[in-house]
């Protein structure tokens, strides 16, 4: 049998710790949106249909505190203030160039070349018809400076990206992005369920070699 009065005294510590444990609740959530991980949604077609407007990603804040950004991996990154728009400063794209990288379209299948490599792109936004968008609506051949990143979004014809920054300016720091500058790696899709998957490199990637070292 319980004693009534041990009864009232734990539920009254309980009371009394509540506040306690619903403030280290709340703290552990602020650093671990802070530090750790961090929901965006999708506000843009500009990654369609790899991502789609209203989807839901978990980013990563801190995989690169320990290793550098790679090709093919999709990134959160504060965008330059001449990139920004309506949708605010938060943009979502693909890393196909990292620093050092050549970066050219298009070879004679029409696909972009990461230094001498073709890299096919299946994730490029295709209509309910089938149609593709093209690797690039304009040739270019361009070099990514070293601490920068050329992003481009899955649905070419709709991406405020690095091509479309470099058709308009030719100048390759307006064109990529500091690497400094990424928020994170999204890693999967949460929301809505039926879309739920893991956003994992493309195994295409895997065959692009390193850029050669500088002279």
């Amino acid at each position: 049998m319980i004693d009534e009065q041990t009864g009232k005294q734990r539920h009254s510590s309980f009371w009394r710790e509540l506040p306690i444990l619903l403030g280290v609740a709340i703290l552990v959530a602020v650093l671990v949106r802070a530090f750790v991980l961090q929901t965006f949604y999708i506000p843009s077609p500009s990654m369609e249909h790899t991502l789609n407007i209203w989807d839901r990603v978990l980013v990563n804040k801190l995989v690169y505190d320990f290793r550098e950004p790679r090709r093919g991996e999709i990134v959160v990154f504060k965008a330059p203030s001449d990139w920004r728009g309506r949708d605010g400063e938060d943009f979502i794209k693909r890393i196909i160039g990292v620093g050092g990288d050549h970066v050219m379209c298009c070879d004679d299948q029409q696909r972009i070349k990461i230094n001498g490599q073709s890299l096919d792109e299946p994730y490029i936004f295709k209509d309910d018809a089938g149609n593709q968008d093209p690797a690039a609506d304009e040739p270019f051949d361009i070099v990514v400076p070293e601490g920068r990143l050329w992003v481009m979004g899955d649905h070419r014809s709709e991406s405020g990206d690095s091509l479309e920054h470099w058709e308009q300016t030719q100048q390759i720091d307006a064109a990529t992005i500091k690497a400094d500058s990424i928020v994170g790696r999204a890693f999967t899709i949460f929301w809505p369920v039926g879309r739920a998957t893991w956003l994992s490199v493309p195994e295409q990637f895997d065959s692009i070699p390193d850029a050669p070292p500088a002279k």
